[in-house]
């Protein structure tokens, strides 16, 4: 039943994707448009944004599959079988890896398409009327949504009956979900190259385009005259469409990974109880599809209730529906470590990470919207100047931390108490319940963003550019709430995959010192082992922050000095005459991008893998403990200062506080400035950092308990 589920929920969302690809794309790019100078405009910037996109993604596509193949035979080689005789384990994960990178870069792919696609006809759309607009924005970020998660779910279905059919009859079944892990390991792995990648990207763009153009040179957001407009508006997908993706895709694949590899001796051989884990990911696409035809904005107050309608009811069905769902797919009752549980349980378990996401995700509103008394705090401040500003987003983004981490906290106590480890993987496809909805809301403000760029740009009527900026403005919001919902996601989804890291690490621990070995007594605070990995683990988070920082501050370096070089060298250009070098800032940011991603990488995956080789497991779940919680922390107060910064540079715009061009608003653009790589880089990469090391050990378990602890032998 489970596999049939499946197969027809995914092939829906593909196809509902593709319904709404189609009633996007069939938008004319100079629908209503009269005038021939306009028309050309429009298909000129339109053509150079998808352009740009496009070139820097074969850049990067580029790199990734040298990885995908240097790494997948480091995993067919070192990860050997240490169940039976008849089967390397290394070469069949290799496959999953293979499989798992391969559909997580067409899951981005698809999505940064659309984003392309949408964004100019979300500007035309704005002539006729603001509904027009919210749907074409809102449509072309549901292909995001229901593409990927239909992806990951026939993605994972795929490489199961694949591995199934061609492993022996007598695997055990644990050993066939362990293998699975290299799905999400691949997932995740690409998540590195397009978040990283793509945030350095798009906020490099983004500074050197407001510190020259509106700081210094003092002309609107989304000039023509820019030279590093072009390039901002290309970050805006290749960063924030095509890199959240990835990172989601990968919460939803290690997620799944992670609950399947608890689970598996306790339901092997009950198949449907075994991909319970994907029926989740696979039901919520329904669920958001319905939720769809239920929501409507007609007016400017209509956006932004409506983009959070959206979440409040499709986390409301989803709950009704997984209860029915639960008791038909989990036995009644079921042991795992020869604890007892219930299918009840499994299911409040599920609400409780479900919960908890959304409780998340307004909370990040209430932080980062305008419309709350936090970020119009930090407007305030902007009278006294940019430090103060600075000081006030700052300390809101410390505070913000402590609401989310409450959340999570009870989102990880309640399902431990139910159901144990596997209580907090499903806890953490919980939170990802309503992950079609998250991700249409997420891509719609970048797709509003470069829809209010295009119309600044190519000289459409003042009234698009308002309605334009009603969608933007919602957008940052849900963008806002987009990103506090991933890094929710990933704190959740890294605990699963401790949890099943720690899990198999116990089996083939027992197979190699006696059934009497006990893993987790032997995890205790005060060996200095792992004591020591804590620390090596909670200083992680905070240098690859300063990596990814400064690598936004070499390359934002390298594009201010182009873009004044063009104000100061190209005749006519201040004046409107002649056009700028678009191309030049988009090849630098692009270049920039690709190598400044490379250390921070290496940080990531060299870590766990040299702490086990050269210590032993007990070290490594030390460094993912440390790394999980103080990463957390990092990437929520980076994202939310960065969001409260940009939201409060926004508030002054419309008019509050004295608005455009005076004192309070430079002071508020340079906070603006500073939170741009700690929202959009910084921050949310942490995702990939606590997720990455996590399903790293987890798929590396066995050449850890075959070499490691070369230095503690």
């Amino acid at each position: 039943m489970a596999v049939t589920i499946i197969l027809a929920l995914s092939l829906l969302g593909l196809g509902v994707a593709f319904f709404y690809s189609s009633s996007v794309r069939k938008i004319p790019i100079d629908m209503g448009v009269d005038d021939k100078d306009t028309k050309q405009r429009l298909k000129k910037i339109h053509a150079a944004i998808a352009t740009g996109a496009m070139a820097f993604l074969k850049q990067e596509y580029k790199f990734m599959a040298i990885f995908m193949a240097v790494f997948g035979a480091i995993i067919a080689v070192l990860i050997d079988d240490h169940h039976t005789d008849y089967v390397n384990e290394g070469l069949y994960t290799a496959i999953a890896f293979i499989f798992g990178a391969i559909i997580s870069i067409a899951s981005g792919f698809i999505g940064m398409k659309i984003a392309t696609e949408g964004n100019v006809r979300t500007t035309v759309s704005a002539n006729k009327s603001l509904a027009e607009a919210f749907n074409v924005a809102l449509h072309s970020g549901s292909v995001m949504g229901f593409g990927l998660v239909s992806l990951a779910a026939l993605g994972l279905l795929s490489v199961y009956l694949l591995l199934k059919s061609i492993m022996p009859e007598q695997l055990p079944t644990h050993v066939l979900m362990e293998v699975i892990a290299g799905f999400g390991l691949g997932g995740s792995s690409i998540a590195l190259f397009a978040r990283v990648g793509g945030g350095i990207f798009t906020k490099a763009a983004d500074v050197g385009a407001d510190l020259v153009g509106k700081v210094e040179a003092g002309i609107p957001e989304d000039d023509p005259r820019n030279p590093a407009v072009i390039a901002d508006n290309v970050g805006d997908n290749v960063g924030d469409v095509a890199g959240m993706g990835a990172d989601l895709f990968g919460s939803c694949a290690e997620s799944t990974c992670a609950a399947m590899v608890i689970s598996a001796v306790a339901f092997s051989g009950m198949v449907d109880a075994l991909l319970y884990p994907i029926v989740i990911s696979a039901v919520g696409i329904p669920v958001s599809f319905l939720t769809m035809m239920m929501i409507k904005a007609n007016s400017e107050d209509q956006v932004g209730p409506a983009l959070k309608k959206m979440l409040i009811i499709s986390s409301a069905l989803t709950a009704v529906v997984m209860l029915f769902v639960t008791k038909m797919m989990v036995p009644e009752t079921f042991q795992i470590a020869g604890q007892a549980y219930t299918n009840l349980g499994v299911y409040f378990c599920f609400l409780s990470g479900l919960i908890a996401g959304l409780a998340v995700g307004l909370m990040t509103e209430y932080y980062t919207s305008h419309d709350y008394a936090p970020v119009r705090e930090v407007a305030k401040s902007c009278e006294t100047g940019s430090a103060t500003n600075i000081i006030f987003g700052l300390a809101l983004g410390y505070q913000s931390a402590v609401g989310p981490y409450l959340a999570i906290g009870l989102a990880i106590y309640i399902p431990w108490m139910l159901a144990g480890m596997y209580g907090v993987a499903i806890a953490s496809l919980g939170m990802l319940g309503t992950l079609v909805i998250a991700l249409t809301i997420d891509a719609y403000g970048p797709v509003s963003d470069n829809a209010g760029g295009i119309a600044e740009m190519s000289g459409m009527p003042e009234h698009v550019r308002k309605r334009t900026d009603v969608l933007d403005a919602a957008g940052n919001t849900t963008a806002a709430i987009g990103k506090g919902f991933a890094i929710g996601a990933a704190i959740l989804t890294s605990l699963a995959l401790f949890a099943a890291f720690l899990t198999r690490a116990d089996l083939l621990l027992k197979e190699q010192n006696g059934p009497e070995f006990d893993l987790l007594g032997s995890i205790n605070l005060l060996d200095p082992l792992v004591y020591t990995g804590l620390f090596i683990g909670a200083v992680l988070p905070a240098y690859f922050s300063a990596m990814t920082m400064k690598s936004v501050g070499s390359a934002a370096y390298k594009m201010i000095e182009e873009v004044r070089r063009q104000f100061r060298t190209i005749p006519g250009l201040m004046e409107g005459k002649t056009e700028a070098d678009y191309e030049q800032c988009v090849a630098i940011s692009t270049q920039a991008a690709l190598k400044e991603m490379i250390a921070p990488g290496i940080l990531i995956m060299g870590t766990p893998l040299l702490t086990g080789f050269l210590f032993d497991i007990q070290a490594v779940a030390g460094v993912l403990a440390g790394s999980l919680v103080a990463g957390g922390v990092i990437a929520i107060s980076s994202s939310n200062s960065g969001g409260a910064w940009d939201n409060a540079k926004k508030y002054i715009e419309a008019g509050n506080l004295g608005g455009k061009g005076t004192d309070v608003h430079k002071a508020a653009v340079v906070g603006d400035t500073v939170g741009d790589p700690l929202k959009d880089t910084s921050g949310p990469s942490l995702n990939i950092l606590i997720k990455l090391s996590a399903i790293l050990s987890l798929v590396f378990v066995p050449f850890f308990v075959q070499y490691g602890g070369l230095l503690v032998r």
